[in-house]
C-alpha cells in the first residue's frame, strides 16, 4: 500500500508532500475532510507498533484537555486519535510494509529515500 495521511492545511504537511513528490499510485488522505477509521488507525499501530508512536503531544488540544498531567494507555491513545484528528502525528507515509510518522528531518529524508527505491 502506498498511502500518506495528512492535513491539507497544515504548512508542514505541504512542504513535505512537495518534498517527497508522491507518484499518482499514492492515495493522499486528508485526515480533516476525510477522517480515519478504526480500522485504517489498527493497520498503522501493527506497522509502528504502538498507538503512541502516532499520537502527537505537541497538538494543541493536548495541554487544552489536561492530557500531559494523565497516565494515558494505548487504549487512551487510540480513542483519542479516532476523536480528534490532530491528535494524529502528521504526515503518516504508508509504504509497503514500511510506516514513517512524522515530520523530523530524518524520518522525511527515510521516507524520501524509500520512495524514491521503491519507484525505481
Amino acid at each position: 500500500m502506498k498511502k500518506i495521511y495528512h492535513l491539507a492545511n497544515c504548512t508542514t504537511c505541504q512542504r513535505i508532500l512537495k518534498e517527497l513528490n508522491p507518484s499518482e499510485d499514492f492515495i493522499l488522505q486528508d485526515i480533516k475532510t476525510e477522517p480515519i477509521t478504526a480500522k485504517q488507525l489498527d493497520e498503522m499501530k501493527k506497522l509502528a507498533g504502538s498507538y503512541e508512536a502516532l499520537f502527537s503531544r505537541i497538538a494543541l488540544k493536548y495541554r487544552q484537555w489536561g492530557l500531559n498531567e494523565k497516565k494515558l494507555t494505548e487504549n487512551d491513545y487510540r480513542e483519542l486519535i479516532l476523536k480528534e484528528y490532530t491528535f494524529l502525528k502528521r504526515p503518516v507515509i504508508l509504504l509497503g510494509d514500511s510506516i514513517f510518522i512524522g515530520n523530523s528531518p530524518k524520518n522525511v529524508a527515510a521516507a524520501k529515500e524509500a520512495i524514491r527505491k521503491a519507484e525505481k
